[in-house]
């Protein structure tokens, strides 16, 4: 499998959404930039870096960027990720952002993504500018260094380059089928 590098443009894709609608990719072209990130329920580092998440997109929502979490972990070999239980994650966690549900896997497979949490971030023209983690220590958001998501959607919005393009993936395995 391979995976999106930096500078790839990213794929098209539908999938539902835990608001029961469909939700295109090219539905959020008008962004400034997207932020794909899959991620699942039962994953500890997907639950650690949850509120943070929530807060990227309150803080970035204004500014024209649109996160869209996608879980296209296999239900079967954790009942807690089926799309019953992702409906209830997101009003419990009270996402501000579609969590879509790749229950084929395709589009996982198509971006390369391997781990829950896994971050892509596209500019508006749709070029991935970054892949990675959402910052560098999950545990102790207070003991956060290094802020990579936030930074990369900084440069993104004033039109530069991100100061890293990649990043190490720190989480859980995606769950096959």
């Amino acid at each position: 499998m391979s995976r999106l590098k930096p500078g790839d443009q990213a794929l098209p894709f539908t999938l539902p959404g835990v608001d029961d609608r469909p939700h295109a990719l090219a539905g959020y072209s008008d962004k400034a930039a997207v932020v794909l990130i899959f991620i699942c329920n039962h994953c500890p580092y997907v639950q650690a870096w949850d509120d943070r998440m929530v807060e990227i997109q309150a803080d970035y929502g204004a500014r024209g960027v649109q996160m869209i979490a996608i879980n296209a972990n296999d239900p079967n070999k954790y009942a807690d990720d089926s799309f019953p239980k992702m409906k209830e994650r997101a009003r419990e966690k009270q996402y501000n952002f579609p969590y879509l549900h790749d229950e084929t896997q395709e589009v996982a497979r198509a971006y390369g993504a391997e781990h829950t949490p896994e971050v892509f971030v596209f500019d508006q023209a749709g070029t991935l500018c970054y892949h990675g983690s959402i910052d560098d220590n999950f545990r102790d958001p207070k003991a956060v260094k290094n802020h990579y998501l936030r930074d990369a959607l900084d440069a993104v919005l004033a039109g530069q380059t991100p100061p890293l393009a990649e990043t190490r993936v720190v989480g859980c395995t995606i769950k096959w089928k």
